[in-house]
């Protein structure tokens, strides 16, 4: 089994053994959801559909959107991610990961965000590492 590991500079700090996963936050200003849906492959992290609920400060919905339930709903079309590096500061709030559509903050794995741990990193990996 594929599985997404969450650290940062490749030390891995917790492993989700799954083959998909949503990250989701609010936008710090806006406090906007966003959502965008990933699977695990072992070529890396590929980005499938988007979703956002509203724009604003430096929030554009994509050329191409659709309006669905709420949200604007997109895709893009970037290669698999070997690596996919957030900001993660008390200040900005938590993301969340959702598996199975059961949405669960990132503290719930790696404790709260931290002045001096800035930045989260999440690759592809197997579950023993």
């Amino acid at each position: 089994m594929i599985a997404v590991c969450l650290g940062l500079a490749g030390v891995v700090w917790a492993q989700l053994p799954t083959p998909a996963f949503t990250l989701a936050w609010d936008h710090t200003i806006e406090k906007i959801r966003w959502e965008e849906d990933y699977r695990v492959t072992p070529d890396g992290l590929v980005l499938g559909e988007a979703r956002v609920k509203g724009s604003g400060a430096g929030m554009e919905i994509p050329d191409g959107a659709t309006l669905r339930d709420g949200s604007w709903h997109y895709r893009t079309t970037l290669p698999p991610l070997p690596l996919l590096r957030l900001g993660r500061t008390p200040e900005a709030g938590d993301y969340q990961l959702c598996i199975d559509r059961q949405c669960r903050p990132m503290s719930d794995w790696l404790g709260p965000p931290l002045l001096d741990t800035p930045a989260v990193e999440l690759w592809s990996c197997s579950p023993d590492g």
